[in-house]
Parts: C-alpha cells; sequence; structure tokens
C-alpha cells in the first residue's frame, strides 16, 4: 500500500455505529487492527497497519534456564531473558475498539482498573474482579457488543507482580459481530478469589475448575469447583511458577529419575 492510500487515524468516522462495518479504506481502524471485512475483501490487513509505539511494563529480567541458584544441567545457563507486558495503550484504540470500550463503561461503570492493552492487533481489557460477572453479562447481552462465545478461561502466574501475582483470561468471541476480544482480572496471590461466571457462560464450568487445578484460582459460586486435570488428594497447582521444578520425582521400575534442578552436575 503507498503512502498516498495508507489510511490514518484521523480518517476514522467516530459518527458510525458499534456494528456498522467498514467499508472504505479510509475508514480502516488503526493501532494494529484488522478491519471487520479484510478477509474478504482483502484489501487491508494486520501485516499492513502500524501499531503506535507504547513503552513495555517489564515484569522481570532472568538469567539461564532455572535461575542462578540451581544446578543447570540443561545448557541454557547462559540464556537471558526479559518477561514484560505491553503498554497501557491511549485513546483512540483504533477501530471498534473504541466503541466496545465506550459501550462497556456505560453499562457497568467503574468495572476497569485503567488498563487496556492493545497488542498485535487484540484488545485486552483489565476487569475489577467484583465487577466480573456484572460485565460478562453485559458484554452476552448487549445488542452492541453480543459475544455470545466466552471461549476460554485460563491463568497466568506473575509472582514477581507483587498484589496481583494470579491472573485469570477471559477470551470473548462475538459471531454477530464477527470480533474477539479478552478479559483480564489481576488477584493477590493471598487472596486469590474471583466470582464464577458459569451462570452466564455456561461453558466456562471446566475452563474454571482446569485453572483451578492448575494455579489455585477459586472461583467463587462455581457449582463443583474439584479437580479436573490432577487427583483429587493432589497437593499444589502444577502451572504456578513457584511449584517444584520437574514437578515430582518419576519411578521406572524401581528407579527414579529426579526433577531437573536435582540432579548431579556433569
Amino acid at each position: 500500500m503507498s503512502d498516498e492510500t495508507r489510511p490514518t487515524q484521523g480518517n476514522l468516522d467516530s459518527g458510525k455505529t458499534i456494528d456498522e462495518k467498514v467499508t472504505s479504506p479510509e475508514a480502516a481502524p488503526k493501532a494494529g487492527v484488522e478491519r471487520e471485512d479484510a478477509q474478504q475483501s482483502g484489501e487491508i490487513g494486520l501485516d499492513q497497519v502500524e501499531a503506535p509505539a507504547v513503552e513495555p511494563y517489564v515484569v522481570k529480567k532472568s538469567e539461564g534456564m532455572w535461575g542462578k541458584t540451581s544446578p543447570d544441567t540443561s545448557g541454557y545457563a547462559g540464556m537471558m531473558r526479559t518477561v514484560e507486558f505491553p503498554g497501557i495503550a491511549q485513546r483512540p484504540y483504533g477501530g471498534w475498539f473504541d466503541q466496545v470500550a465506550d459501550r462497556l463503561e456505560q453499562l457497568v461503570p467503574g468495572h476497569g482498573t485503567g488498563r487496556v492493552l492493545v497488542d498485535r492487533g487484540e484488545l485486552t481489557i483489565f476487569v475489577r474482579p467484583e465487577h466480573i460477572q456484572a460485565v460478562c453479562r453485559a458484554l452476552r447481552d448487549d445488542p452492541d457488543l453480543r459475544f455470545e462465545i466466552l471461549s476460554g478461561v485460563s491463568g497466568v502466574h506473575y509472582p514477581d507482580m507483587a498484589g496481583e501475582e494470579l491472573h485469570v483470561v477471559y477470551h470473548l468471541l462475538s459471531l454477530t459481530h464477527n470480533r474477539r476480544f479478552r478479559l483480564e482480572v489481576s488477584l493477590p496471590d493471598g487472596h486469590p478469589h474471583i466470582p464464577s461466571v458459569v451462570d452466564t457462560y455456561p461453558m466456562a464450568n471446566y475452563h474454571e475448575r482446569e485453572t483451578w487445578d492448575m494455579f489455585g484460582i477459586v472461583f467463587d459460586g462455581h457449582p463443583a469447583l474439584t479437580r479436573v486435570l490432577m487427583p483429587d488428594d493432589w497437593v499444589g497447582h502444577p502451572q504456578r511458577k513457584d511449584y517444584p521444578l520437574g514437578g515430582i520425582p518419576v519411578e521406572y521400575k524401581g528407579a527414579t529419575v529426579p526433577p531437573p534442578d536435582q540432579r548431579r552436575s556433569y
């Protein structure tokens, strides 16, 4: 696409309704957002628009595969890794992202924490835990939103983020408007409780059970919050970063293979 035809942020039509499709290149969404009819027309894609530069939030920097204190027999002792969040997005987010954010604020005032991410053409809105049920109900039922499907609930553990170590991520899909975006809720490790959304999205039943099983996040009001992958009497939550490296010792016909951080160095 040439510079003369490349759409700009100022070309967005603020008068369009939330479910109105873009019909001209001049009105195409920005900030790395793909216009809704791009797949059909092939006119504009994610690789043809540029997202604004936003300073990322660095969570931690790590060195080596197993950390500096543990013996490393893997050969990855020199590996350097930066764990970071995309920076908080600034208005306008681009395309229908602003319209969804504005409508959600109208329906559930004060639901957000102020953290909104626009990264790789995707929108993530951080929600306060006490508002997650009202937000999901509004997203499902409002005609301008109509996110009928909750395709998944997952957990993330950031042990270095004091006061918000555990995150719950909700992946939503609107069949009516052909849109996808995420909700995210951060919880303190000392009180990992959040209301269940099974009443709004019944498909969340097993997803919440798996998130509890793997991360120890408690979904209050869930009809049967029991383990779904690990045995009922299992101790701990295997996908947390503070879970023992390598899990538990593995036994093979009487022989024991210890976890990687407990093996001898050669």
